[in-house]
């Protein structure tokens, strides 16, 4: 499966919401990291077929989506930031719906759906209420219904947003285990989501792709240099207006800084090895500013 997308762009009115983006997916994971707002979910939606791009295109195997039509859709699973269901519906019911809307066979669909409840762990909640569902239910029980169809491409958009730490870890673990023989791409603002599964990294950033690669490339090609430094708590506020700063630590006397500089910050800076956060906040992050640097 390879997806190509060339100089895709989508304005709305004066606004370019996605500017002029050129990316090659195959089977694996790809994590599409920014701020909200910087065009991830206009970005997914073209290539769910839920836009039309106002110029550029996306391709399947070399075909452009649009003229695939519904042999494409057909190919696709997609967990958007909000999906619907009835909230009277049980789990089992409500994926049965949505297999018959795509029009899986009767026969095929509860078998399909018996697999994949017990595939998300969803098992001992099969005959329960979509309503009573946990959010980290509810979001399992949205990945089921984009596996329905057994696609090739399936595209998730932000899939964490709500869950408790112990949920993105199972999330993380069920999407490297559904990425086998498939492509599989995952937008979200949370580093940790994409770190350690995702095969390649997209930075997003107003619109525009400002950087890819795997996390270690995206560290190493950094072109600032991560410090740590304990400094007294007069000091905190003047090095937040100066600094990028991607942690800080309050102790009794001060705060332990970790700051994103060229130069060394101050005289017992010490140098540190850089993170997938550090350079998140690199291309995202500000400098905390008057009203935000109080301590």
């Amino acid at each position: 499966m390879k997806l190509e997308l060339r100089g895709l762009t989508k304005k709305f009115g004066d606004f370019t919401a996605v500017d002029h983006v050129d990316l090659t997916m195959t089977n694996g994971v790809y994590g599409l990291l920014g701020v909200n707002g910087a065009g991830k979910t206009t970005l997914m939606r073209m290539m769910c077929t839920l836009l039309r791009p106002t110029h550029g295109y996306v391709l399947c195997n070399g075909k452009d989506i649009f003229e695939m039509d519904s042999r494409y859709r057909k190919l696709l699973g997609y967990l958007p930031q909000e999906f619907g269901y009835y909230p009277e519906f049980t789990v089992k019911d409500y994926l049965l719906y949505i297999a018959s809307l795509k029009g899986i066979r009767s026969s095929v669909a509860k078998k399909r759906v018996k697999e994949l409840i017990e595939k998300v762990g969803l098992s001992q909640a099969a005959n329960k209420k979509m309503k009573k569902l946990s959010g980290g239910m509810k979001r399992r029980a949205g990945i089921a219904q984009a596996m329905l169809n057994d696609p090739k491409i399936l595209i998730l958009d932000e899939p964490t947003a709500g869950l408790d730490p112990n949920e993105r870890i199972r999330f993380r673990n069920l999407i490297s285990e559904l990425s086998e023989e498939r492509l599989v791409l995952l937008s979200t603002h949370i580093v940790s989501d994409v770190e350690y599964i995702a095969n390649e990294i997209w930075l997003m950033k107003d619109g525009a792709i400002v950087h890819k690669g795997t996390a270690e490339e995206l560290i190493a090609s950094m072109p600032e240099k991560v410090w740590e430094c304990y400094v007294e708590r007069c000091m905190v506020s003047s090095l937040m207006n100066k600094y990028k700063i991607s942690n800080m630590k309050a102790e009794a006397d001060g705060a332990l800084l970790r700051i994103i500089s060229r130069e060394m910050p101050s005289a017992d800076a010490q140098l540190v090895e850089a993170s997938l956060e550090d350079v998140f906040l690199y291309y995202f992050g500000e400098k905390a500013g008057e009203d935000d640097a109080a301590f």
